[in-house]
């Protein structure tokens, strides 16, 4: 069989994303925060893009500029002259204002305020349990290793190692560490450096003045019946009354199973929504949250020294074509970006009109599909523009993808959404007696009286997906 080479012409059709395009893909799945960060990102490595200031447009800017031209051509020159007088006691001048005053010099080894003092910082746990430890005027060897315990705590105040590896790590014995251990747990706020919850609430119980009474009990040989709250087992296991459990489960209800909670550097997010919906009149309207966002622009220096046709070397007319190409399609892309978010909320709007007029419970089921089909877009297209994107609504504030959810067939043949099954779930565990909860087996029967026909683990799912306890866990004597 003989080999041989040949040229052979081939015509194919293949789908080729442009910059453009994938410019515009990534910016429509960002979150508002993100794009904010691409934004300023690109102003500052772009230096055909640049941010107005005002509302004007480039013509009126120009026009402004063409006054501001022709009135300092037309405004004669203004000369001021100032004469010296001949009659000036030059002497008396000099003597007065060359005398020498109070002289300061200054070094460089002057101390200078730094700058991190000027900064607002939250007090860590770790600083503020060696400031305590070091008021006891221990020994280097003990700052070293209260050191080693505090470096050791996670964010609840919990030492999270064994006693015998900070004797190891520090090179201590044993019993100095248990020692310096006791007295740190007698520090602000009661409880830290526990080893366990138990330890951490028998610390507070003892500061409470509870020692070797009926709490102190509870917590170390009961804590397993507390959390299933069987009362009963602890009556019967400590021989007292009914009453006296529940007294000192009401005592240790208030105390705080994370010491270090308050000391925690985990700062709130708060949601700024991409979209609000008003209610005006018997109507809704739809606004862009444009707060914040920079309004864009190409940069009229670089565009004209394109387009008059300047000298310009060939490296520096491409370097400044790609730029204002770039900036042109980061503004085109920002402003599909807000244009198609808009159409997703007017559509989302449409389907779930009963929602926005009288809440959760009224949400019907909804796909990507319906909105797709709807708008003429497609499918990721729908799902890219509704993640981590929220609206503000007369509801409260929901992310977009929370309108998207499954149906659940009633007894009719209509369906539910299962967002509204929750929701009933959630007003039917409100509503009921503290002291006789409802089970999930029981709240699956009441939901079947409203023809939602769900099993007893799908009720536990939902009940979870709340984040509400089991019965055995609600009930309250």
């Amino acid at each position: 069989m003989a080999l041989e080479l040949r040229q052979q012409l081939k015509l194919t059709q293949q789908l080729i994303m442009t910059p453009q395009l994938q410019m515009a893909i990534k910016l429509l799945q960002l979150s508002r925060l993100e794009l904010l960060d691409t934004i300023h990102q690109e102003l500052e490595e772009n230096p055909a893009l640049e941010e107005m200031q005002d509302a004007a447009t480039d013509d009126q800017l120009s026009e402004q500029e063409d006054i501001s031209t022709a009135d300092s051509m037309s405004a004669e020159e203004v000369t001021i002259e100032e004469k010296i007088h001949d009659d000036i006691d030059w002497s008396n001048y000099l003597d007065e204002y060359n005398t020498p005053g109070r002289v300061h010099y200054e070094t460089e080894d002057r101390d200078t305020p730094r700058f991190e003092t000027f900064v607002a910082r939250k007090e860590s746990l770790k600083d503020h349990l060696l400031w305590q430890f070091l008021m006891l005027k221990p020994s280097k060897k003990e700052e070293e290793i209260a050191s080693v315990i505090v470096g050791n705590l996670n964010k609840d105040g919990y030492l999270d190692i064994p006693l015998e590896e900070i004797a190891k790590m520090s090179d201590a014995p044993l019993e100095q560490v248990e020692h310096i251990l006791l007295q740190m747990q007698a520090f602000d706020p009661i409880g830290v450096c526990a080893r366990d919850l138990r330890e951490c609430l028998l610390i507070q119980a003892r500061h409470l003045g509870f020692e070797n009474t009926i709490i102190t009990d509870i917590i170390a040989s009961h804590l397993s019946e507390l959390e299933k709250k069987n009362y009963k087992a602890i009556c019967k296991s400590l021989k007292v009354s009914m009453d006296e459990v529940v007294s000192a489960v009401n005592v240790i209800k208030g105390m705080e199973p994370r010491p270090g909670r308050q000391f925690s550097d985990d700062t709130p997010q708060y949601i700024n929504p991409d979209i609000f919906v008003h209610k005006l009149e018997n109507d809704f309207v739809i606004m862009l949250n444009d707060d914040g966002m920079p309004k864009l622009r190409v940069n009229s220096f670089y565009k004209n020294s394109i387009s008059r046709g300047k000298k310009i070397s060939g490296e520096a007319e491409d370097y400044i074509q790609e730029k204002i190409r770039s900036a042109a399609w980061l503004i085109k892309s920002i402003h599909q970006r807000q244009k198609t978010i808009y159409r997703v909320m007017e559509s989302i709007l449409r389907f779930q009109y009963e929602f926005f007029q009288k809440g959760i419970a009224h949400l019907k089921p909804m796909v990507l599909r319906d909105v797709a089909q709807d708008i003429g877009m497609h499918e990721s297209t729908i799902s890219r523009v509704t993640t981590n994107k929220y609206a503000y609504t007369p509801q409260g504030i929901f992310e977009l993808k929370y309108f998207f959810n499954s149906s659940i067939k009633r007894g009719q043949g209509d369906t539910i959404a299962s967002a509204s099954v929750q929701e009933k779930i959630r007003q039917i565990i409100l509503g009921e007696d503290p002291k006789k909860p409802y089970s999930d087996d029981k709240i699956s029967k009441l939901l079947k009286e409203e023809n939602i026909h769900i099993a007893r683990r799908t009720v536990a799912k939902y009940r979870e997906m709340l984040k509400v306890l089991p019965s055995n866990k609600r009930k309250q004597i």
